[in-house]
């Protein structure tokens, strides 16, 4: 009889808590029993793991053979423990040494002829192995990943010979592997291909420099969706924190994590078809969603009044929070999703509603029935609501006389603005919280007057009124301006068109 215990890692939301593998080889009927409240693919490693076994020449015991996967309440899922439980199923028979064992951490699936085959969610599993200081053995596709992580000892292998070899002692495993540098990213898109459309390139800046949601509100084809394709090239890169968080985000999703660009912020843009659980994330075993995948990113949403109305207020805690909970009958998970909302509609049924072309012939009341599919609340959490007009035509085809701003010269203000920010307060200013708005965003009595007739003449809210502070403060910042200053707040006031009364 013998007993082996080896370390590996499931998953629970963008956590991978502790799986041991106890692996006990017992007298008795040949069968290999698994427990552990494993799914249906955890079931299914036990044909992987003979065949991988059996394929690389060792022997597989013809005994009672138990595999208990702790936590027992903990749900395993995916094929990450099938190296774990062949290299439990080789130690307990004693066809491999068990010393220093618990040195190692190790995820895989196995392919019957013993290769390993990547899994999804490895960044979080490498950050807990260097937090609990073990040597992390994984399949080679999944190395470059894993090195996102600093400190951690990773192990790649392409076969269960390799690991087996290593914990001989016979041939050791070793990774030249370097971590991916921080670089300059270049892309395709620029500012410069959008003629005219000033105003609207600096609110584009304005949201960038302090992570502001934006709503944009114009005809068709006037450049709302040109305008956010653009927004990720004026954004800081992340840091490598941040960075972290959004790639352990991506990679345990479907998605997949682009290790080449994982500094850069994400851009997400569902189609106004997506449910609510396409947004917040779901399933019986909890996804991440839309919202969680614009983690420190952008989350664009076209023709914001298709989407269905109730999608679009479960945005509304997450907009507030920066974070979101799905709470299931066995389970609760919560996501980061501190994302920036860029998002664009028509300003009447037709699209045409103000349009020099006199094309509109909409109602007031039809107007209204359209605009009511935004709620106020949600409206009210947005900071700056812009009108984008149709562009003249000499505009259009000649552009600025001077020529138009590229994406790098406008990054670089945004870049100057953001590090005063965080300088200042650690974090941008759309995520001050209401004690460090009163402490960084002080008016003087003239402003102060200024936005008490504005909050009384538009009816604006509370909320408003700590999101017009920021603004300004962000608009400050642009200018390097230690205070705020009266053109600051009412340039931060002429944003708020939509949510006024009157």
């Amino acid at each position: 009889m013998g007993l082996a215990v080896i370390y590996s890692r499931g998953r629970s939301g963008i956590d991978a808590p502790l799986v041991t593998v106890e692996v006990h080889v017992a007298n008795g009927l040949p069968a290999l029993n698994i427990v552990g409240l494993p799914e249906t693919a955890v079931k299914e490693s036990k044909d992987r793991v003979r065949g991988a076994i059996q394929n690389c020449r060792f022997d597989f015991p013809a005994q009672r053979i138990t595999v208990n996967l702790a936590p027992a309440d903990l749900p395993k899922e995916g094929g990450r423990f099938d190296l774990a439980i062949a290299l439990g199923i080789l130690a307990a028979s004693g066809q491999i040494s068990s010393k220093n064992l618990e040195q190692y951490e190790c995820v895989g699936e196995l392919s019957l002829g013993g290769e390993l085959r990547p899994v999804i969610g490895v960044l979080p599993i490498a950050i807990r192995a260097r937090d609990c200081n073990r040597q992390l053995i994984l399949p080679k596709e999944n190395t470059a990943e894993a090195a996102l992580v600093k400190n951690v000892e990773i192990l790649p292998a392409a076969h269960l010979l390799e690991v087996c070899a290593h914990l001989n002692g016979r041939t050791q495993i070793q990774t030249t592997y370097q971590q991916p540098q921080p670089t300059e990213i270049l892309h395709e898109l620029d500012f410069s291909d959008v003629h005219g459309q000033y105003h609207v390139k600096r609110a584009f800046e304005i949201a960038a420099a302090g992570a502001h949601n934006l709503l944009m509100l114009g005809p068709p084809g006037t450049g709302k969706s040109m305008l956010a394709s653009r927004m990720p090239t004026i954004l800081p890169l992340l840091t490598e924190e941040q960075a972290q968080e959004t790639a352990a985000i991506a990679s345990i999703s479907d998605q997949g994590l682009d290790v080449a660009n994982w500094l850069r912020p994400p851009y997400r843009a569902p189609h106004h078809s997506a449910s609510a659980a396409a947004l917040v994330g779901g399933g019986s075993n909890p996804r991440p969603g839309e919202i969680s995948l614009s983690h420190y990113g952008t989350l664009f949403l076209d023709e914001l009044s298709e989407f269905d109305r109730k999608v679009l207020e479960v945005l509304r805690e997450p907009l507030e929070t920066g974070h979101i909970t799905i709470s299931r009958a066995a389970r609760q998970v919560d996501f980061p999703a501190r994302f920036q909302l860029i998002a664009a509609m028509n300003p009447c049924p037709c699209g045409y509603l103000g349009d020099t072309s006199g094309r509109c012939h909409c109602s007031s009341e039809q107007v209204g029935r359209y605009r009511a599919k935004i709620s106020g609340p949600l409206l009210d959490r947005i900071d700056m609501h812009l009108e984008v007009p149709r562009v003249p035509h000499d505009v259009l085809r000649r552009g600025s006389p001077d020529g138009e701003e590229s994406s790098a010269t406008i990054r670089a203000r945004v870049v100057a603005a953001r590090n005063l920010a965080i300088s200042r307060a650690g974090k941008a200013n759309a995520a001050l919280s209401a004690k460090e708005v009163k402490q960084w965003c002080e008016l003087s009595d003239s402003s102060h007057r200024l936005l008490d007739q504005a909050m009384e003449r538009f009816g604006l809210s509370n909320r408003a009124y700590h999101r017009i502070l920021k603004l300004a403060r962000t608009i400050a910042d642009l200018a390097n301006s230690p205070n705020i200053e009266i053109q600051h707040l009412s340039e931060a006031i002429g944003y708020r068109k939509l949510d006024r009364s009157n």
